[in-house]
């Protein structure tokens, strides 16, 4: 096998570039077996092969730097760098992570969790490498879909601007998670298809070769008529006139025709754009054929391309999919928003019965945001659907141009908390911290998923402005739903527990650790009362200076940064009515990046679980005997 042969990127120079296809076959073969055990991207991964094959055959990795837009199509990147003999632990707690990672290997030289950062990255790795007087390349690669978000566009710009030596490379597979939509995807889609444009350029070129040498002026005005055939029969020619020189749309398969054109791209000046076609989920049958499944999966069984799925409680994003149907067939003014994720935020069933209230404006956070703003001053009742994770892509226009206005948008925020596998890139652990100090922001989170759909009722029926709802990317603990959605008093907590001198603030899946740890304790004679601190914003103002009036020590849990997070609002609340007479501890997620693991490895490592909780509450002194404000 080719494959056991190469190690480096330099072992595939020793072979003739149509030897390279058998190496390809190996290597789909190899993802297929390996993520079949582990789960991961694989449709992305299958479609990139013989793309990354010619690249790091041709340029000279790491010198040469190679940057991968997200990362999660990166995996072949990975074999050919050394790692393959670790892909037993992809996306396991201290193994292979599913991005670039730059502590893995001198070859990955950009991270990226989110779409879009590419360009802007090899702009400045190119203008380094200039003011540094060196001769490297820098070729980034990125997807068609990420090309709708609008940091590309930027990054588009300045590169044409500047004519830095640098190579784009357009993966246009036509998806990203879901399929692509908007301008770009179908100004692509008529290149992809124009004929007429490649067969005269091809005759032109023909008829160019064959007329004699006879001066500068006929030259100029040959490569003149050429570029006008442009306009002529394909609308646009957007690249070009962005000030890149176009080769393109190549067979993002054939191992020759990339070989070739990447070696006529790097002998070129100036900005030049590969636009390569491909085909995501390539050479295994069931990734071809739903490519969109196929994206990100849990292990599977190879031979019938069978998902292998635990069986459980339906998760978080479903019950929020279910019960956004149940409220807009009340309600017709209820909007769906989603930045390319309508599958991952559960709202495919709802596009499906409302198609005309459904909006999915591709890998575009911030756009998503001004224009929910829009839909909410005028009358509608949008609700945000998005990963935590992403939201940040957009906090300027959330609080510019939706809280500064006081726009009555519902931000339903999936994957809030630990997200497992996908790791630092994707953690839900920031929103509070980023959300909670921005005025006219309420925020919430349920103990369980019947909550959650009182919370999603409690938000639509809110007109007072901006409402948030965070819910994990965990399955529902499963208990019963009410008949009747009713909503939920704004800025009200409860008490799921009773206890004395100690108790537990909780969030979110937090509740039921904090009851773990309660029972724990009760063995020993120790009572915890048990809170479900359900909304982070604004804070129970009442039960609080009852908490203080007891002078009951309490501990703060969250699945998220302890920096800005629920526990130092209360303790921002107890400083500024001057009560001192309490304890307070927090336990949340610390001060660093969390990598990837299983949501239980990772709550592990970061201390939030019952025995530590329950832990804490013992090392607590006994209750201060002072007057409380």
């Amino acid at each position: 096998m080719l494959l056991e042969q190469i190690n480096q990127p330099e072992d595939l120079k020793k072979y003739a570039v149509e030897e390279l296809a058998q190496l390809a076959g190996e290597i789909r073969q190899f993802l297929i077996e390996k993520l079949s055990a582990t789960g991961g991207h694989l449709a992305p991964n299958l479609g990139v092969v013989e793309l990354t094959l010619i690249l790091h055959y041709l340029f000279d990795s790491p010198k040469d730097k190679i940057i991968f837009d997200v990362g999660h199509q990166a995996y072949v990147h990975k074999i050919l760098t050394g790692r393959k003999d670790r892909f037993d632990t992809l996306r396991k707690y201290k193994g292979l992570c599913g991005f670039i990672k730059r502590s893995e290997s001198e070859h990955d030289v950009w991270e990226a969790g989110h779409s879009s950062t590419s360009l802007s990255a090899a702009m400045g790795m190119a203008t380094a490498r200039d003011l540094k007087g060196e001769d490297n390349r820098v070729i980034a690669v990125i997807g068609d879909a990420a090309l709708t978000g609008g940091m590309a566009f930027e990054a588009l710009n300045h590169i044409g601007h500047e004519k830095k030596n640098l190579i784009v490379v357009l993966n246009d597979n036509e998806m990203s998670i879901a399929p692509n939509v908007g301008a770009m995807h179908n100004y692509l889609g008529k290149i992809r298809n124009d004929k007429t444009y490649k067969n005269a350029k091809k005759e032109l070129e023909s008829f160019l070769k064959k007329i004699p040498s006879i001066g500068g002026k006929l030259a100029s005005a040959a490569e003149r008529l050429k570029d006008s055939l442009k306009y002529l029969v394909v609308s646009g020619v957007l690249f070009e006139e962005l000030g890149f020189t176009y080769l393109g749309p190549v067979d993002g398969h054939d191992l020759v025709t990339l070989n070739n054109t990447f070696k006529q791209a790097s002998q070129m000046k100036g900005p030049v754009l590969v636009h390569v076609i491909t085909t995501k989920g390539k050479g295994y049958t069931p990734a071809e054929v739903d490519s969109h499944k196929w994206h990100g999966i849990t292990p599977y069984k190879m031979e019938s391309g069978q998902v292998v799925k635990a069986v459980g409680n339906p998760m978080y994003t479903e019950v929020f999919g279910s019960t956004l149907i149940e409220l807009a067939e009340q309600d017709q003014r209820i909007v769906a928003v989603t930045p390319a994720m309508p599958g991952g935020s559960g709202l495919m069933p709802f596009a499906a019965r409302f198609p005309d209230r459904m909006i999915d404006v591709g890998i575009a956070e911030q756009h998503a945001a001004t224009l929910c703003a829009a839909l909410a001053m005028e009358g509608l009742k949008p609700v945000y659907a998005v990963y935590s994770t992403f939201l940040q892509r957009a906090y300027d226009q959330v609080v510019h141009d939706i809280c500064r206005q006081d726009a009555n948008v519902v931000f339903a925020i999936d994957r809030a908390g630990f997200v497992g596998a996908d790791g630092e890139t994707h953690q839900g652990v920031y929103d509070i911290s980023f959300m909670r100090h921005i005025p006219n922001m309420v925020m919430m989170m349920p103990k369980d998923e019947n909550e959650l759909r009182h919370m999603m009722k409690t938000a639509f029926d809110y007109n007072d402005g901006p409402i948030a709802i965070r819910y994990p990317r965990v399955n529902g603990v499963g208990v019963a739903y009410d008949k009747e959605l009713q909503s939920i008093p704004i800025g009200t907590w409860e008490v799921v527990r009773e206890g004395e001198s100690y108790a537990i603030a909780a969030i979110g899946p937090m509740i039921q650790v904090a009851l773990d740890a309660a029972e724990h304790l009760k063995r020993e004679g120790i009572n915890v009362r048990v809170i479900n601190a359900r909304f982070i914003k604004p804070l129970d103002a009442e039960m609080l200076n009852q908490l203080a009036r007891e002078r009951t020590n309490m501990i703060v849990l969250e699945e998220t940064a302890v920096l800005g997070g629920l526990g130092s609002s209360i303790l921002e609340y107890y400083a500024q009515h001057d009560i001192y007479d309490m304890r307070v501890k927090l336990m949340g997620v610390p001060d660093y990046f969390v990598e990837h693991g299983s949501v239980k490895e990772q709550r592990q490592e970061v201390g939030l679980t019952a025995e530590e909780v329950a832990l804490e509450i013992k090392k607590m002194k006994p209750r201060i005997q002072t007057r409380a404000k």
